[in-house]
C-alpha cells in the first residue's frame, strides 16, 4: 500500500523503533509529522533528517510528554498517529517520577490530543511484552503467552518493576480512554528489541545486548524474548493499513536463553572476544512461547536470530560501540 497523499505523526521520533518506522514510511511515500524532545539536540534530528524522502515528506516538532497540548500540532491533520514515545531506563534512581509518570501521561496526552483531529482514523501504540508476561502465571516450557494476557500493576509494584508497570498502566489508561472517546486503538507488544540501530545513541535494549557480548552480564534470568527492529517497524505499519487490524498483538520472533544467544555469536564472529559464560553462571531455565498467530495475521514474518544479531553488532562496530 502506497502512503501518497497520506499523514501520519510519529511520536519520539528519534528512538530506535521509531527512527525505523519514520525510514519505512517515508519509503512508502507517507508525509511524516516526528516528534523529539528537542530540535536542538542533533543526536535527535540528524539521523531522521538523513532519511532519503526526508527533505521532501518529513516535518519535525518538539513536544514533552508531559505538557498537556504538546502535541496537538504535530497530530494536526493526521490520518494516524504512532505513539511510540516512552521512557526507558533499567537504572533509574526515581522510577516513579522518571518512568511511570511518562507514559502514563504522555500517552493520555497523545489521545486528548487525538480526539481534537477528526481526520484521525486509528491510534497504534508501542506498548511491550513487559504489559503481557508479569502475572502470577507460572512460565513453563509448555506454556504459550498469548494477547490475552496481562501484566498485573500488584505484582510489578510488589517487585519493584518499575518499567513493566509504567507500560501496563500506560496501556490500562489508553484502553479506558479510548473506549470512552471512540478512538480505533491498536496495541502492539514487542520483546527485547535488537538489530540494526538507526541513531547515533545506544538505546535500552541495545545496551543489554552489549552488555552481554562484553561481560556475560544478563539482565533477564536467562530468557530473551526477541525480536527485530524492522520487523516491529513494520507491525507498525501494517497495524494501520489493514482495516482488520484491532487490539493487541505479540511480536516475538524468539524465544530463547542468554546461552543460545552468546553461542550464535561465537559462530559468527569467532575473533570477537565473548565471554564464555554468563556471570554468575545460572542454570539454562527452558524458555516458554509466545504466541505468533496474531502477528502472521497482520503479514509479519519474523527475522531469524541470526540476521538481527548479525545486524545488530555491525551497527555496535560502525558506531564504534564495539571494538575488534
Amino acid at each position: 500500500m502506497s502512503g501518497r497523499g497520506k499523514l501520519v505523526c510519529v511520536t519520539g521520533a528519534s528512538g530506535y523503533i521509531a527512527a525505523w518506522l519514520v525510514k519505512m514510511l517515508l519509503e512508502r511515500n507517507y508525509t511524516v509529522n516526528a516528534t523529539v524532545r528537542s530540535l536542538n539536540d542533533p543526536q535527535k534530528t540528524e539521523h531522521l533528517l538523513a532519511l532519503d524522502g526526508a527533505k521532501e515528506r518529513l516535518h519535525l516538532f518538539e513536544a514533552n510528554l508531559l505538557e498537556e497540548g504538546s502535541f496537538d500540532p504535530a497530530v494536526d491533520g493526521c490520518d494516524c498517529v504512532f505513539h511510540t514515545a516512552s521512557p526507558v531506563n533499567h537504572s533509574s534512581t526515581n522510577p516513579e517520577a522518571e518512568l511511570v509518570e511518562p507514559a502514563v501521561k504522555g500517552t493520555l496526552n497523545v489521545l486528548e490530543s487525538c480526539t481534537k483531529v477528526p481526520s484521525i482514523k486509528r491510534v497504534v501504540i508501542t506498548s511491550s511484552m513487559a504489559s503481557v508476561m508479569f502475572t502470577a502465571k507460572p512460565l513453563k516450557p509448555d506454556v504459550v503467552m498469548d494477547e490475552t494476557w496481562f501484566s498485573s500493576p500488584v505484582l510489578c509494584e510488589e517487585q519493584k518493576l518499575y518499567y513493566p508497570l509504567g507500560k501496563t498502566l500506560a496501556e490500562q489508561a489508553a484502553l479506558k480512554f479510548a473506549e470512552e472517546h471512540k478512538i480505533d486503538l491498536v496495541t502492539l507488544h514487542p520483546g527485547l528489541v535488537l538489530g540494526a540501530l538507526l541513531q547515533p545513541v545506544l538505546n535500552a535494549s541495545s545496551k543489554v545486548m552489549l552488555d552481554l557480548i562484553k561481560t556475560g552480564r544478563d539482565m533477564f534470568g536467562g530468557v530473551y524474548r526477541f525480536v527485530d527492529v524492522r520487523d516491529v517497524a513494520y507491525a507498525h505499519i501494517r497495524a494501520f493499513e489493514d482495516p482488520s487490524a484491532s487490539g493487541r498483538y505479540c511480536l516475538v520472533g524468539n524465544v530463547t536463553d542468554s546461552s543460545e544467544a552468546l553461542e550464535i555469536l561465537h559462530k559468527l564472529y569467532p575473533a570477537l572476544s565473548l565471554p564464555d559464560k554468563l556471570e554468575g553462571d545460572k542454570p539454562v531455565v527452558p524458555p516458554n512461547h509466545v504466541s505468533k498467530e496474531r502477528a502472521k495475521s497482520l503479514g509479519i514474518h519474523f527475522r531469524p536470530l541470526e540476521v538481527s544479531l548479525k545486524d545488530m553488532v555491525e551497527s555496535f562496530k560502525e558506531k564504534n560501540f564495539l571494538l575488534f
